[in-house]
C-alpha cells in the first residue's frame, strides 16, 4: 500500500520568519519540548508565537525563554502560564555542542519552527546562529531579488 503524500499528524504551529533575516543560521537541531496538557491542546488549535523567544543553556539544561502559548479556554482549573520558561529536550552530546556554540563570540540559539512531527509529538527546531549586520541583510535581500528576477527572465525566454 502506498504511503499518502500529506501526513495528517505533521503540522507547523509557529514559525519565526524574522530569524533567517536577522541571523545567519549555521546549523539547526530538532529538540523535544516539555509541555503541560493545556499547552498541547492550545498548540493543536494553533495558538503560539516564537518570534520574540530565544533558547539558552543554563546549568546543563536547555530552556526556551519568552515563547507564547495562548491560554486554552476549556481548561479552567489547570490553566498554564502563557510566557513561562519551557524545558527543551536534547541529548548530552547535542547539549555540549550548543553550549560551546553560545560560549563563542556572537553565537545565539534561535527557535526557527514549532511543529508537530509525523507521530503527533510537539518538536521545536533550534538554529545556532550569528547575528547579521545591516550590510549582510542588504546583501541577502539583493541576492534574493536578483534570483527572483533571473527566474522571471528564464521563464520569459523559455
Amino acid at each position: 500500500m502506498a504511503k499518502p503524500k500529506t501526513d495528517p499528524n505533521y503540522k507547523v504551529i509557529a514559525e519565526n520568519r524574522r530569524a533567517r533575516f536577522d541571523y545567519a543560521i549555521e546549523e539547526d537541531l530538532e529538540c523535544g519540548i516539555v509541555l503541560e496538557g493545556s499547552e498541547v491542546k492550545s498548540l493543536r488549535q494553533g495558538g503560539a508565537n516564537i518570534a520574540e523567544s530565544y533558547a539558552s543553556v543554563e546549568d546543563g539544561e536547555l530552556w526556551l525563554v519568552n515563547s507564547y502559548v495562548a491560554p486554552y479556554e476549556q481548561a479552567k482549573t489547570f490553566q498554564h502560564e502563557e510566557r513561562r520558561r519551557r524545558k527543551l529536550l536534547a541529548n548530552r552530546k547535542e547539549l555540549a555542542k550548543l553550549w560551546q556554540a553560545t560560549a563563542r563570540k556572537g553565537m545565539t540559539l534561535v527557535p526557527l519552527v514549532l511543529y508537530f512531527n509525523h507521530r503527533g509529538i510537539a518538536k521545536i527546531k533550534i538554529g545556532i546562529a550569528k547575528g547579521k549586520k545591516n550590510v549582510d541583510k542588504r546583501d541577502t535581500s539583493a541576492k534574493r531579488d536578483w534570483n527572483r528576477q533571473k527566474q522571471r527572465l528564464l521563464k520569459q525566454s523559455g
